[in-house]
């Protein structure tokens, strides 16, 4: 019995040896999941040249939690300078990562200057720097490939991808009551129809427009693929999930107490919710899907609380996105 136990007592100190020997090693791949308690980080995404020599600044951010979602106001702890501290910045924070989520237009003789965005949330203050550096410039083709558009892929002519276009039918300013619905009719188009869906369905080419054969997802650029995809894109490397090209729009809240703020029909997540089933473009599985017929998206929304929201349309093709917006006054 001594023996044994000599033999379990010496198996145990080496295998204690060979922990403390790769223990740097173990930390040094740790990874950590939050559902709440981390700050979030706001993120410079890059940089475009406008036609009129000015340029325009992508912003968006990373809240690491799961769960928790932020409401800071413009002012001390969400501002942006110079110039600000409102530059058009959102003030309800979703979980994990929402990239290229606003932008900020600078002049052409912005020359060396930064814009500085500062976010401060659990106490803790982040700062992301906006600059004209040659390494942050970007096109359509990058911002296609950071979210993982047409399936993560990296051709050429995501480049000259044209974003779809929106409108909002109505007025930019609404009233409503606590409680009371507020219908909101939104409509999209893909100018370009690219990249195509992976199901061949037709979608509008432009807002409001009839969807027939003409409009179906083709490629129309040259060089395209011309094979139709399978509806539901298995991705490679043990699921690991890729954003399917195809038309969509989502309304989110981007200002204003989002949890007493209820969309209906619910609304595919516009961050990237990367969990199994979830209802986000960056979910597996997951089916983008088809257009309304008549190319108008019909939302009803009800606000638990009085105040005063901003309510964001976010229409995208999978690889680059265009926004609209709409405030509403809510009274009791």
């Amino acid at each position: 019995m001594r023996m044994l136990f000599r033999r379990h007592a010496g198996s145990t100190l080496g295998i204690l040896a060979c922990l403390m020997l790769f223990a740097p090693l173990a930390n040094g791949q740790t990874r950590f999941v939050y559902n709440k308690g981390q700050s979030v980080s706001p993120a410079f995404e890059g940089w475009m040249t406008n036609k009129d020599g000015s340029f325009t600044l992508y912003f968006g951010y990373m809240n690491p939690n799961w769960q928790e979602e932020f409401d800071v106001p413009v002012g001390p702890e969400n501002n942006i300078q110079p110039g600000g501290p409102d530059q058009g910045q959102p003030t309800h924070f979703y979980p994990r990562r929402n990239p290229f989520l606003f932008t900020v237009q600078v002049p052409k003789d912005f020359g060396n200057q930064e814009l500085v965005w500062t976010v401060t949330t659990h106490g803790k203050t982040e700062k992301a720097y906006g600059s004209l550096k040659t390494d942050y410039a970007i096109d359509n083709q990058i911002i296609s490939t950071e979210v993982g558009g047409d399936m993560g892929s990296t051709a050429d002519m995501l480049r000259d991808n044209v974003p779809p276009e929106i409108e909002v039918n109505g007025s930019a300013q609404r009233t409503v009551k606590v409680g009371e619905a507020l219908t909101l009719i939104a409509l999209a188009g893909d100018p370009d129809n690219y990249p195509p869906r992976q199901d061949g369905k037709p979608q509008p080419r432009h807002p409001g427009e009839a969807m027939d054969a003409q409009n179906s997802a083709v490629p129309q650029k040259s060089g395209a693929p011309a094979d139709v995809r399978k509806l539901i894109y298995t991705p490679p490397n043990e699921g690991v999930p890729i954003n399917p090209p195809g038309l969509r729009l989502s309304w989110i809240v981007y200002r204003g107490k989002a949890s007493g703020v209820k969309f209906s029909p619910a609304q595919i997540e516009t961050w990237e919710d990367t969990r199994a089933f979830a209802n986000s473009p960056w979910a597996y599985p997951f089916a983008i899907p088809a257009p309304p017929a008549d190319g108008k998206w019909v939302t009803e929304v009800k606000f638990g609380e009085p105040g005063t929201y901003v309510l964001r349309a976010v229409a995208s093709d999978s690889a680059v996105f265009s926004y609209e917006n709409v405030t509403v006054t809510v009274t009791q």
